[in-house]
């Protein structure tokens, strides 16, 4: 056991202290605190990781964690994985959330910029407790050898029995069936899309023949998005009409043209494509480019009112390449007049895609990112090769968790 002054916020939920010169990543902590702490993992030269187990002088904006299966009165081992900054009061959340953003961007994007991490809007979401729960409106629990379902632990694949889900919605907390066994099950899923009703599904543990995969309705204020049951959609509950709004907001209309080939990259069932129809109109030219082939044939129907609009199947590295490779003159005028919109996954667009939309230089990029180093590494790239950061917005899209949603404007210095 080690003691240790907790200095400031890190990446992925962990703060950093030193012990004897060594940098020591500890989780359960706040900045100022001083606690008692079990090293964990001391295979690095570099840093160690610990757990605290108890804190000897707490932080004024420590307060009781919201899961009482994740508080640190808990074992290590038994506490309860997701929910790492519920111990944290929301206000300094967000300013930790910050703080690892603006550390980002300006160590690998070379830029510096005043972040604000906002919550979602109370009309954006009801119901949805100022405290940090009450959001998740998926919720996947595992399944131990003896059938006992339950979280996992924190950076652990062991099974944690739980009491209660707060964070999920309350359609969701009260179908879970924590008290149950689900023997020969690999998980259990809870699902509560905005329209029709909660659902438990039962995840087996082989799979089985193809069947028809179930399909549920997601409403975004007045439009309607059919997608697979099991298909991605964003899991806080005013999470979709936050980042259409934001997307919407960022894009600028100076430099839109709604006749270029614009792009929707990572374009999932069309979301982020039907914002920026809905801001400017039917007529609009978007394609919408998604890998998974199910998601696609949804966007094609859930976008099927714009002329313009297309859903392709394709990876975005490949389908940029070959637009690279085989777009004529005419081609590449229309898209060095686009707007691209990308939401890529949490380890980002990458060098390849980066590269490929610089030879394309569509007008500007709007860059929707769930993880803030990702983001900042792309946007050192994009820098580099004649992109400029224009603007941020973020959001506290999964609190008390250390993750956030962020939402960039790159325009193509001219």
């Amino acid at each position: 056991m080690i003691e240790l002054e907790v200095e400031r916020v890190a990446h992925g939920g962990v703060f950093v202290a030193h012990h004897e010169g060594r940098v020591v990543f500890v989780s359960d902590a706040i900045p100022g605190e001083r606690v008692s702490a079990r090293v964990t993992d001391q295979r690095k030269d570099r840093f160690w990781r610990a757990e605290t187990v108890e804190v000897l002088r707490p932080s004024a904006d420590r307060r009781e964690h919201v899961w009482a299966e994740a508080a640190v009165d808990r074992a290590p081992e038994r506490r309860a994985g997701g929910a790492e900054f519920g111990h944290i009061a929301p206000e300094r959340q967000r300013a930790l959330k910050a703080e690892v953003l603006r550390d980002a961007l300006s160590r690998m994007g070379g830029v510096d910029r005043d972040i604000l991490v906002r919550p979602v809007e109370e009309e954006l979401a009801p119901g949805v407790g100022a405290d940090g729960t009450g959001w998740r409106t998926r919720v996947r629990l595992h399944v131990d050898a003896d059938g006992t379902i339950g979280p996992y632990a924190s950076r652990s694949h062991a099974v944690v029995p739980v009491a209660s889900v707060p964070l999920a919605v309350a359609a969701i907390a009260e179908l879970a069936p924590l008290d149950q066994r689900f023997p020969g099950a690999r998980a259990v899923d809870l699902v509560a899309p905005s329209a029709g009703a909660a659902e438990v599904v039962v995840v087996g543990a082989e799979r089985g023949p193809a069947v028809a995969r179930p399909t549920i309705e997601e409403r975004v204020g007045d439009r309607a998005f059919r997608l697979d049951r099991d298909g991605f959609w964003q899991v806080h509950r005013g999470a979709a009409a936050t980042l259409s709004r934001a997307v919407q907001d960022l894009v600028d209309a100076e430099r839109f043209d709604p006749a270029a080939a614009n792009l929707d990259l990572y374009g999932g069932v069309g979301l982020l494509a039907a914002a920026v129809g809905d801001r400017f109109g039917d007529r609009v030219r978007i394609t919408t480019v998604e890998a998974d082939a199910r998601a696609t044939e949804h966007a094609g129907a859930n976008l099927a009112e714009w002329i313009g609009a297309r859903a392709v199947t394709a990876k975005v590295d490949g389908f940029l390449a070959e637009l690279a490779a085989t777009a004529g003159a005419r081609e590449r005028a229309r898209l060095r007049d686009a707007t691209v919109v990308l939401d890529p996954p949490r380890s980002g667009a990458g060098r390849a895609v980066v590269e490929a939309l610089a030879e394309l230089r569509p007008r500007q990029l709007v860059y929707v990112a769930c993880d803030p180093v990702a983001l900042a590494r792309d946007v050192g790239l994009l820098r580099a090769r004649g992109y400029e950061l224009e603007e941020v917005s973020a959001f506290d899209l999964f609190p008390s968790t250390h993750h956030l949603e962020a939402v960039a404007r790159l325009g193509a210095i001219v």
